[in-house]
């Protein structure tokens, strides 16, 4: 089966956009989840009431079984490391309000660590001085960019007007990445990951199986699950394979305001039979093989999160991706567009 990977979130932001209330609202939230927390800082950080010395290397267990540790960049892998090895479900970095995203991002794709998985680039914005910020550090423009996820944070403090302007511009620096406007950095934490259910007093994984069986019975009556304001999910299921290339193009390049995606993926192609696992935030795309099981039916089966999506264009081109409607080549050649982003167990 493939590896269980915990999900290394990466969260940035200039000083005082609000990085440190979104992680308490995060470990305060009553969802079951160990969450490990890198703080990426020096001087006093408080968490959940708690002061962290930012000295290299420090860990702090957190009153509901969290751990939390202050690094440099330097140690950040030895951190991950240890964190993994925790039976954390998810790991937290926040980021200094000084430090370079970019450099944490290549560290944790680059890791070699086979127990963690890129979780995607969570970037805070002031809502109420972003223009100010942006005109004395133009680099936070780049900083945006990048994010799979901008949360446009402090709205309170705007008239409605002033909170368009102020998301208009961050759309037109973010392109397609989800925009959440929201106060006191509060968001849904099934954004960033998966919640998981206990069994026996024992903490365990989500399995994609539950995932999409709590999906289905949040489901309203249009048939998604709304998350947050603006933000819901979508379940798309097929029993006829599904084109590699064709799927391939559309996480590539995905809908606007689509975050994420998760799912398993039958191809059908001989001498590719097996259940290939997915999972993608932003545009950063991997896959998994695993078998499906003794007497498993053969489907595809995928959930998909973002902000303000269109369900039905989506699950459109999703009924494009099937093999039997996307035309083009389906034999083993085509394989080659999904096993560039297939990680070797």
């Amino acid at each position: 089966m493939a590896r269980r990977l915990v999900p290394v979130v990466l969260v940035a932001g200039f000083l005082g956009s609000g990085k440190t209330s979104l992680l308490n609202h995060l470990l305060r939230g009553n969802h079951g989840v160990r969450i490990g927390v890198i703080v990426n800082d020096f001087g006093s950080v408080g968490i959940d009431s708690m002061l962290v010395a930012g000295q290299v290397d420090s860990t702090v267990s957190l009153s509901n079984g969290c751990l939390c540790c202050a690094v440099d960049v330097e140690e950040m892998d030895t951190m991950l490391d240890r964190l993994t090895r925790a039976d954390i479900d998810v790991i937290v970095v926040e980021a200094s309000g000084l430090a370079e995203p970019r450099t944490l991002v290549r560290m944790i794709l680059g890791s070699e660590n086979p127990h963690i998985g890129y979780g995607g680039l969570v970037v805070l914005v002031d809502g109420a001085e972003f223009e100010t910020n942006r005109t004395r550090h133009p680099e936070l423009d780049l900083h945006v960019r990048m994010a799979d996820l901008v949360v446009l944070n402090k709205t309170d403090l705007l008239s409605d007007d002033e909170a368009d302007t102020v998301r208009n511009r961050i759309g037109e620096l973010a392109e397609r990445a989800p925009v959440l406007t929201t106060t006191h950095g509060r968001i849904d934490p099934r954004l960033l990951f998966d919640e998981v259910v206990r069994a026996d007093d024992e903490p365990r994984q989500l399995r994609l199986d539950e995932l999409l069986l709590e999906q289905e019975e949040c489901h309203g009556e249009d048939g998604h699950t709304h998350l947050h304001d603006g933000y819901r999910s979508v379940t798309f299921t097929s029993a006829a394979p599904m084109n590699p290339r064709a799927l391939a193009r559309f996480l590539e390049e995905p809908p606007p305001g689509l975050y994420r995606v998760k799912g398993f993926v039958y191809f059908g192609i001989e001498g590719h039979t097996e259940r290939y696992l997915v999972q993608t935030v932003g545009r950063h795309i991997r896959f998994d093989q695993a078998p499906w099981g003794r007497g498993a039916r053969r489907h595809t089966e995928l959930v998909l999160i973002g902000a303000d999506i269109d369900g039905d264009a989506i699950a459109r081109a999703l009924d494009g991706c099937v093999s039997e409607t996307s035309g083009g080549d389906t034999g083993p050649e085509a394989m080659t567009a999904v096993h560039r982003y297939v990680v070797e167990s």
